[in-house]
């Protein structure tokens, strides 16, 4: 996984590209009808039932917009909210404020759904020991707040990306010729690299799983597309010689029979894919 100085940069570099894209040389709404000196309060209004997510992140683009602007937090982020609760004041320069509206909105809508469906899945695995994780499926460019809303919503982060975890699927297979051959290579790879990440490897089928077993050095077999029965077998199969992971399609309603199946993990893209914003809205007072 990356590291948090890693995670920070990305989080920064998301601020930067976001203010740029929206406020260009200027936010001339602001600038003409609102003096330079003028201070207001604006409330974050929830106008939704969820799990809320992305309030210090909010504190981290009103810092960067106008580092005056002061925001007193009233629920903080994984709390439940419902409709009509206030999430914090802003108080400052007008113009601060609004600039840094829509940016806070955005992330903070898109965060929150995120949040509250992976709350979602991970009420459902209570009493398994199976966590859920996320997936590489998110929206160009905002990845480091998809994944933060997964973990504030219950959920774990698989991968950040390419470089952080090797994880070879049917493809990778396909093109390398075989499962112990692409094995093989990564190993040499990582090895010529000098490189200490993790491999993951899929299989497609319960023969996959034993060459993959024949060979040393997987962290973790991501067990894809298989039905129930054939989940446990894999997972008896596995024993202790590595962890499991189970994809593939998995939803609300089949993912407690996945977890009852004994696998360590569950990868779902819809956490991350398949969500609607929560409704917010940032009212002055």
């Amino acid at each position: 996984m990356i590291s948090q100085n890693q995670f920070d940069k990305e989080l920064e570099l998301i601020i930067i590209n976001a203010i740029r894209e929206d406020i260009g040389d200027g936010d001339h709404t602001s600038l003409s009808c609102i003096p330079e000196d003028a201070m207001g309060k604006a409330k974050l209004l929830v106008k939704d039932d969820g799990i809320i997510a992305g309030v210090a992140f909010a504190k981290q683009v009103f810092s960067y917009v106008d580092k005056d602007l002061q925001v007193n937090v009233l629920i903080s982020d994984g709390e439940k909210v419902k409709y009509g609760d206030v999430v914090f004041h802003v108080s400052g320069k007008s113009q601060s404020i609004l600039m840094a509206e829509r940016l806070v909105l955005n992330a903070m809508q898109r965060m929150s759904a995120i949040a509250t469906k992976t709350a979602v899945f991970a009420d459902l695995l209570k009493g398994t020991k199976t966590k859920v994780l996320d997936t590489r499926k998110t929206t160009p460019g905002i990845r480091a707040l998809e994944k933060w809303a997964v973990k504030i919503g219950g959920g774990e982060n698989h991968r950040f990306a390419l470089y952080d975890m090797v994880m070879i699927k049917d493809n990778h297979i396909d093109f390398a010729g075989g499962i112990t051959a692409a094995i093989t290579k990564t190993k040499k790879y990582l090895a010529d690299k000098n490189l200490d990440i993790k491999i993951i490897v899929e299989a497609r089928s319960l023969e996959e799983i034993e060459e993959i077993l024949s060979n040393q050095g997987v962290y973790r077999i991501l067990i894809d597309n298989f039905n129930y029965e054939d989940t446990r077998k894999a997972v008896a199969l596995i024993g202790n010689t590595c962890l499991t992971e189970s994809s593939g399609g998995i939803n609300e309603d089949t993912i407690r029979k996945y977890a009852d199946c004994g696998v360590d993990f569950i990868s779902s893209g819809a956490l991350t894919h398949s969500v609607y914003n929560l409704d917010l809205s940032l009212k002055a007072f």
